[in-house]
């Protein structure tokens, strides 16, 4: 089930994301962040954009949230938006539902368009993009560093 984020997930979700920072180059964040930390994200964002969390049964398997693209005011019907799974929901289509719950929310919303941005070499993540309409608009070569290599990073956008 796909049901808004609320505080109390903050614990599920850390625990997911901090095993993407610890492991993967898929966030560039290198400290793991604490349950307070991620709660207070998903009181931040939730005030103006959504964060979607898949409920399998009392248990947080995944999210999905957009956030303001950039600051400057021009660009306030603009998103960037992200997708997380539990490794243990991977290849079920979840990434696809979240992710499709979040674009029709934004459509709802009334926004324009959403950016993602996805480390380099990541082929699900592009699949995944694409397959919910994205079009690759930019890449960065070696933009980041973490776990002790150059990463380079892939944006894709969807006019909503």
């Amino acid at each position: 089930m796909i049901r808004p984020a609320v505080t109390s997930d903050a614990t599920a979700i850390a625990a997911i994301y901090n095993d993407y920072i610890r492991k993967t180059v898929i966030t560039f964040e290198e400290v793991p962040v604490a349950v307070d930390e991620m709660a207070q994200r998903v009181l931040d964002v939730g005030e103006r954009l959504p964060w979607l969390v898949w409920d399998d049964g009392g248990t947080v398997a995944g999210w999905a949230y957009a956030t303001p693209w950039k600051a400057r005011s021009a660009y306030r019907f603009s998103v960037e938006t992200t997708v997380y799974l539990a490794a243990s929901h991977h290849g079920r289509g979840l990434g696809t539902a979240l992710y499709g719950a979040l674009i029709e929310d934004l459509r709802a919303r009334k926004l324009h368009s959403a950016v993602g941005g996805i480390a380099l070499p990541n082929p699900a993540s592009v699949a995944l993009h694409e397959k919910l309409g994205f079009i690759k608009i930019a890449q960065f070569a070696e933009i980041g560093w973490k776990l002790g290599r150059w990463i380079d990073v892939g944006y894709w956008q969807l006019i909503l």
